[in-house]
């Protein structure tokens, strides 16, 4: 079967198609990575600039002379290494969590089969359709006084832990790739005496590694740019995330010295995914095991 594309093999094969194939290619490629990267270069260049060049009209590309004092005031003075340590400890938290308690929910709907599975998915699936702004006030309501035990979470990490562990969607994308996970598998490691924990351990999960990825990065991102809930949840400005003392701390500040915080607090999440590019894009053809 042949596959049709916007330029023939035919025109491909003669010198001034492929030239004029490699030139439109080369030219959308910089295009497209001007447009993605630009932006990246404004922000980090503009914390080197003086207040005074930051705000002319028109703004220059490249600084008159490079000031690196933005970024080392915004260490300093937005206290930044307590606020990323903060954000690093709520998103790590909600991560395990989310990676525990998801896994065990979808591992238990796609392979255990219980009662009421069908309904259980559907109810939880159910939740993706209120919107989250309306789930605020309860869940505010439920962390200020914890149900039976009258306990409250402000300002203690639980309060961004615990509503992370219910993320229907990412429960639904570990439980469609299990789904592909073929039953002669399961059967087999069940013949060689593993029990139910032990085949998701030694099994299932080295298989899920893509999809672990594709989840983690979810979970991790959702919650460092989150800013709504912590701002209701932690009113101790020393336990804030780094998003919420962003915003809380830019009232005196330079403009310079916010970018560069700006900058700072943006470096963690580039070089995740630096590091889970693969598993990113692995898990993009997540479900194609084969049995």
């Amino acid at each position: 079967m042949s596959t049709r594309t916007l330029v023939s093999p035919a025109a491909l094969a003669r010198p001034r198609g492929r030239a004029v194939y490699w030139t439109v290619f080369t030219a959308v490629v910089v295009l497209f990575a001007i447009a993605f990267l630009f932006p990246v270069y404004w922000m980090v260049t503009g914390a080197m600039k003086s207040p005074d060049e930051v705000a002319q009209t028109p703004p220059t590309l490249v600084p008159k002379q490079w000031h690196s004092s933005g970024y080392t005031d915004a260490w300093d003075l937005m206290q930044l290494p307590q606020h990323l340590w903060n954000t690093v400890v709520q998103a790590a938290g909600a991560w395990l969590f989310q990676l525990v308690f998801c896994t065990a929910a979808a591992y238990a709907l796609s392979k255990l089969k219980p009662a009421f599975g069908k309904v259980i998915l559907g109810g939880i699936l159910a939740t993706l359709m209120v919107p989250a702004q309306a789930l605020v006030v309860p869940k505010y309501l439920t962390v200020a006084d914890l149900p039976l035990i009258h306990t409250s979470l402000l300002n203690d990490p639980l309060a961004i832990w615990l509503p992370a562990v219910a993320n229907a969607f990412n429960l639904y994308l570990l439980k469609r790739f299990f789904d592909q996970i073929p039953r002669d598998v399961l059967e087999a490691a069940e013949i060689d005496g593993s029990g139910k924990l032990r085949t998701l351990w030694s099994i299932v999960l080295p298989m899920s590694r893509p999809v672990l990825g594709v989840v983690s990065i979810f979970a991790l991102v959702a919650v460092w740019q989150d800013f709504l809930w912590p701002l209701m949840v932690f009113s101790d400005t020393g336990k804030q995330p780094i998003s919420v003392a962003l915003v809380q701390l830019s009232q005196n500040i330079q403009l310079t010295v916010l970018i560069a915080a700006m900058v700072i607090a943006s470096i963690p999440m580039v070089a995740l995914f630096l590091v889970f590019q693969r598993h990113i894009i692995a898990g993009i053809s997540a479900g194609s095991t084969k049995g």
